[in-house]
């Protein structure tokens, strides 16, 4: 199912751009799919159609007491399709992840 995330773009003038966003793992692809509502007319799809790079987090909270959040950062290529449903496809080539099971990391995804 549709999870959510914040996705980070860069605008033409060189500003950052970092919004909420539905997600899922394209495990056909190795991607993270991203969508939305009108999705072709919003300003991270244009990010993404002209750079070409974006960025997701994926976070949670694991519990409160103790504090325990946990998420991963996903970077990577990214492509803005049109059809058949439009979506930005984050091709992953940094994840970064904390508060895990296992201890911080971080993998550079060959590719």
């Amino acid at each position: 199912g549709r999870q959510l995330g914040r996705i980070a773009t860069v605008g033409a003038d060189g500003t950052p751009h970092v919004v909420p966003v539905g997600w899922i793992y394209n495990a056909a692809r190795d991607t993270i799919d991203v969508g939305g509502r009108e999705l072709e007319r919003s300003k991270k799809f244009r990010d993404a159609a002209r750079t070409g790079r974006a960025a997701i987090v994926i976070d949670d909270v694991k519990t409160t007491d103790p504090w325990h959040p946990r998420a991963v950062e996903v970077r990577g290529r990214a492509e803005a399709i049109t059809l058949p449903t439009p979506l930005i496809r984050i091709h992953p080539e940094r994840i970064v992840s904390w508060g895990l099971d296992q201890p911080g990391s971080a993998r550079t995804v060959a590719g």
